[in-house]
């Protein structure tokens, strides 16, 4: 057997991936220029394309490969450069002020990186490591964790496009949790996904011009002087 047909050469891969996946995600929480967080996006959906080629090559599932490549081809590639050219135009490049400051927002994104562990421990435990049937429940704790700071993200930044971005991150997190638990949904729910997704971007890149627009700023907050 040559050693790319081995699973527990899968596996490792897929924990490599997983563990650059949320380094990219913490990276996201203590950056505030809004082109490196894109940047840092467009090469976490390219790992979790990856990942998901990976755990259909192994396990033999064909309907994998095309999630794998509509991320790789909406969330790698089309997102960002739709993205990068919404941040030109508004001539808005980092978050200045964030409800919570970058240091301890990357104190609470390794909290909550724990709590993911600690949540997803007792699924791991279920399934013996170098099993193809098992390839990829390790990235469990990652998906978890992405969704949590993706949320954390969503409730801590103030510009719209940041919290555009960190809407993204979680949807990757729910991607991954659905890679690493079922071996991905069935194709039609998934295409589903994918397009409900790259449609409330396109609403809300709309939205952030317009607040861009009103109040010449991207600050969400400033929201509430449409109060009557």
């Amino acid at each position: 057997m040559y050693f790319w047909q081995d699973p527990q050469f899968g596996d490792r891969m897929i924990t490599l991936m997983a563990a650059f996946v949320l380094v990219l995600q913490i990276t996201m929480v203590a950056q505030r220029w809004l082109i490196t967080n894109i940047r840092a996006f467009a090469v976490q959906s390219l790992l979790l394309a990856g990942i998901a080629n990976t755990v259909a090559y192994f396990n033999h599932a064909p309907h994998i490969y095309a999630a794998a490549a509509l991320t790789l081809v909406l969330k790698a590639i089309l997102l960002p450069v739709f993205l990068r050219r919404l941040v030109a135009r508004i001539e808005i490049r980092q978050e200045i002020e964030p409800l919570v400051n970058v240091p301890l927002s990357v104190i609470i994104s390794g909290l909550l990186t724990m709590l993911a562990y600690v949540v997803a421990e007792p699924l791991r435990a279920a399934s013996g490591p170098g099993d193809s049937a098992a390839l990829g429940h390790n990235t469990l704790p990652v998906a978890i964790a992405l969704f949590l700071i993706g949320f954390f993200m969503m409730v801590s930044r103030r510009k719209a496009l940041t919290q555009v971005l960190a809407l993204l991150s979680l949807e990757n997190g729910l991607f991954l949790a659905a890679i690493s638990l079922t071996y991905g949904m069935p194709l039609i729910i998934e295409l589903g996904i994918f397009f409900d997704v790259l449609v409330a971007v396109m609403i809300l890149a709309i939205l952030v011009y317009r607040i861009r627009e009103t109040f010449d700023s991207m600050d969400v907050s400033r929201l509430s002087r449409l109060k009557g």
